[in-house]
């Protein structure tokens, strides 16, 4: 009996310790009716967010003028000068857009580098998402921090330039303006951007380097903001992959490096209606703010050029505290942590303290416990696919009731731990068993230390995992309290990637989180391996598991705050003269069905139109639509010449109607040259080939109805293959339409082309339209010079 209330004692220090993880990985902000002026307040900032997001404000609506005026207004009550800055830009993502930045500056009593404080303001478009927590809890935690430090009359060297830029949604357009055309883009030496890819959960802090992290660490440290939450194996990974924020242009641009902040829980919620008010956590926002001023404090005084070095440092966080070392010292410490643990265990073979055979017998209960745990959460979410197929409706991955399943498989990762525990080895766990979960740890280092340094923190619980090994053999006392201690570091350390996992890239990556659950027992073994009731607490956490599964099971129907996405399209393919629905749903609903029937069939005539999703959504169902008197845009080729074996065309394509969106296609074997849009060049052609992946040339989001002028190159001999869609985001306020209001239980899918409008037609020019204005009298290549921009001749040619 003692020794079962002793598993207790083990078991609630345990939930104490992971209970203080989860509490103070973040601000608690506490509401209060008088904040003072001199503190950055979450109740004024909220007051931003709700103006900002009260309605939809994507790029080209009514609304996003509003915000742009609001933003306006706010800077001029801080007594600040705001300035527009617009232009067209053409970036990596293909999208054209006239962005509209809105600019301020603060002047530091030095001369030197400015620090950029940078949000969007424009929020997604398709899915009517007010864009609360993106971007809107960006902006207001700018504007509140700089409020705070302007009534404060903060001295500071360093000018500060406040940016909220536009059309980040649509492919960093605003940033990219600024970046390539504004005059102030030459003084930033740093940026802090403030984003949001959910709607709740922690801050984390990602950099953006071109080179190495070393001072930008280490001022991040000096800064000492309150909740750091961050790490450098996000920071190698993030490194890796596309990244696709404004601070990414400055980066790729202009060789400016800086600070992502952004909370990425509620990931349901993203770029959806539910990105509301409402359904924004305060505390994400307050974490927000924690960050901002302290950083503003210190970067606008410091010497911005520190934060530049060609050295990496490992870093991460634990409540209240930011530790960082260099990359250089991973490869010794795993050298280290190899030598500790292979000399405790020769000294523990001395001392007939282990054997050979019983340590190879603990690799198996750890082995089992692995491989079964990792299976069964894999399969077992397919399963749940399977059994809840409106799970597959949310294109991020991540269910309303994924915490839930998240607790479920970790309590059932352990509860089979305990189970290969119980039946693998006697009632005590000896040190013998303890080898195993130390290897497999110092394997998982190896791979780190040379091809993922920026995990290289993970040797810490390693180490004390040793420490409690070696603490045994040299004494062969078995400490409770020594071993809870050293325990710490893994829950610290480890624990917060089990829900970080699943969070941030899915639930798709379960199984993940359950290999680590296993590794984090071995790892608590000393302690964990000396409950004597094994069997016993192996059914307790499966029943604690049965539990959390059946509470998701209780949650996984729709309801109004956490709706069904789904999606409608109107199509009018103007070559055919046909029009038909389209969706991407693969789960049709009553609201669906009231257009595309109880049998739809499969969409036809439109694989030469691949539109872009964030998921490769594909259109699913089809069925025929009545047709209607929907005005044409008007195409005009302006000059078709050719010249030295190049045709160069410039068309105009101009709506007759309410427009949003243009997407451009060309068939693949056209190659492209010298193109411009709008007057302006893609950022990274620089006069090449205009490089492309598929038949998408360009999606062009139109402001206040202006024309698309389309210049560019294509050799003579290649047969001209162009589409064009042409888009409003109208269907439910269309009158030619009467579309019924969907229930309170759904909202529009989010990240593809929805609510649509859309007319597909060929760009052709008339018969015999091409006319050879300069006769070709030598014979040369069709393949033109690349960096050769070709002046065609004048062309008066027009198509109505």
């Amino acid at each position: 009996m003692k020794k079962d209330l002793t598993s207790i004692i083990y078991t609630l220090f345990f939930i104490a310790v992971l209970s203080f993880i989860y509490l103070s990985i973040m601000p608690r902000w506490t509401f209060t009716n008088e904040e003072a002026l001199t503190e950055f307040s979450t109740k004024r900032a909220l007051t931003h967010v709700k103006n900002i997001s009260q309605k939809p404000h994507y790029v080209g609506s009514e609304n996003h003028n509003q915000v742009a005026n609001y933003l306006q207004t706010e800077l001029t009550k801080l007594g600040l000068k705001p300035s527009i800055q617009q232009g067209f830009t053409l970036t990596d993502w293909g999208n054209l857009v006239k962005s509209k930045n809105i600019i301020a500056r603060i002047e530091g009593s030095k001369n030197t580098k400015a620090l950029l404080l940078l949000s969007h303001y424009d929020s997604a478009p398709h899915s009517a998402s007010p864009g609360a927590s993106d971007d809107a809890a960006g902006i207001a935690t700018i504007l509140e921090g700089v409020r705070t430090f302007l009534h404060n009359k903060t001295p500071h060297q360093n000018d500060i330039i406040i940016l909220f830029t536009d059309a980040e949604e649509l492919g960093l357009n605003g940033a990219a303006l600024f970046a390539t055309q504004h005059q102030w883009a030459k003084d930033v030496g740093l940026v802090l951007n403030f984003e949001a890819r959910g709607s709740s959960g922690p801050s984390y802090m990602l950099m953006e380097t071109n080179n190495g992290n070393a001072g930008m660490v280490q001022n991040f440290a000096a800064a000492n903001p309150t909740f750091p939450v961050s790490n450098s194996l996000m920071y190698s990974i993030y490194k890796m992959l596309p990244n696709d924020t404004d601070l990414t242009i400055f980066r790729e641009q202009s060789n400016i490096q800086g600070f992502n902040f952004a909370f990425i829980d509620g990931h349901y919620n993203y770029h959806t209606a539910q990105d509301d008010y409402n359904h924004l956590d305060p505390n994400s926002l307050t974490h927000q703010g924690s960050y901002l001023m302290p950083l503003l404090n210190h970067f606008s005084n410091s010497n911005l050029n520190t934060t530049k070095s060609v050295e990496d440092y490992v870093y991460f966080s634990i409540p209240f505290s930011f530790i960082s070392y260099p990359f250089s010292w991973v490869i010794p410490m795993l050298i280290i942590a190899f030598g500790l643990f292979f000399f405790f265990i020769f000294l523990g073979i001395a001392k007939r303290i282990l054997t050979i055979q019983k340590i190879l017998q603990g690799f198996v209960p750890l082995l089992g416990s692995l491989f079964s745990a990792a299976l069964i959460t894999f399969l077992g979410w397919k399963a749940l696919l399977q059994i809840y197929p409106q799970y597959n409706d949310l294109l991020n991955g991540f269910t309303y009731n994924g915490h839930a399943y998240i607790a479920a498989f970790v309590l059932l990762s352990i509860a089979i731990s305990f189970a290969f525990y119980h039946f693998f080895t006697p009632n005590k766990i000896t040190a013998n068993h303890f080898v195993a979960p130390l290897f497999i740890w110092l394997l998982i280092n190896t791979g780190i230390a040379f091809s993922l340094q920026g995990a290289g923190f993970l040797i810490i619980p390693v180490y004390f995992g040793i420490f409690m090994f070696g603490f045994y053999i040299l004494t062969q006392k078995y400490s409770p309290v020594f071993n809870l201690i050293f325990s710490i570091p893994a829950l610290l350390i480890i624990a917060p990637f089990i829900q970080m996992f699943p969070i941030g890239l899915g639930l798709k990556i379960l199984f993940g989180s359950a290999i680590l659950t296993v590794l984090s027992f071995g790892l608590l073994l000393p302690t964990l391996g000396n409950y004597v009731q094994k069997g016993t607490w192996s059914i307790l956490f499966l029943l604690a598991s049965i539990g959390f599964f059946a509470k998701a099971h209780s949650n996984a129907d729709y309801e109004k705050g956490k709706a069904k996405s789904n999606s409608l399209v109107y199509l009018y393919d103007a070559d055919t003269s046909q029009a038909q629905w389209l969706t991407y749903d693969k789960n049709l609903d009553s609201w669906t069905k009231n257009y595309l029937g109880e049998d739809p069939k499969t969409p036809k005539g439109i694989s030469d139109i691949p539109l872009f999703s964030k998921y490769d959504s594909q259109f699913t169902f089809a069925a025929q639509a009545p047709l209607q008197r929907i005005p044409h845009p008007t195409i005009e080729f302006l000059t078709d010449s050719i010249a030295d074996n190049l045709r160069y065309l410039k068309i105009r394509i101009s709506p007759n109607r309410k427009v949003n969106r243009y997407d451009i296609f060309a068939n693949e074997k056209m190659d492209i040259y010298n193109i411009k849009t709008n007057g302006v060049s893609h950022l990274q052609q620089n006069g090449k080939i205009f490089k492309r992946e598929g038949k998408k040339l360009l999606s062009y989001y139109v402001v206040d109805n202006e024309p698309l002028l389309l210049e560019f190159n294509i050799n003579a001999a290649t047969v001209f293959d162009m589409k064009l869609l042409e888009s409003s985001f109208d269907l439910m306020q269309n009158p030619l339409f009467n579309i019924r209001k969907r229930a309170d239980w759904m909202m529009p899918t989010p990240f593809v082309l929805n609510d649509a409008v859309a007319i597909k037609k060929t760009i052709k020019p008339s018969p015999g339209i091409i006319q050879e204005a300069v006769k070709v009298t030598e014979q040369k290549s069709i393949i033109p010079n690349p960096t050769e921009t070709v002046t065609p001749p004048v062309d008066s040619t027009k198509i109505e």
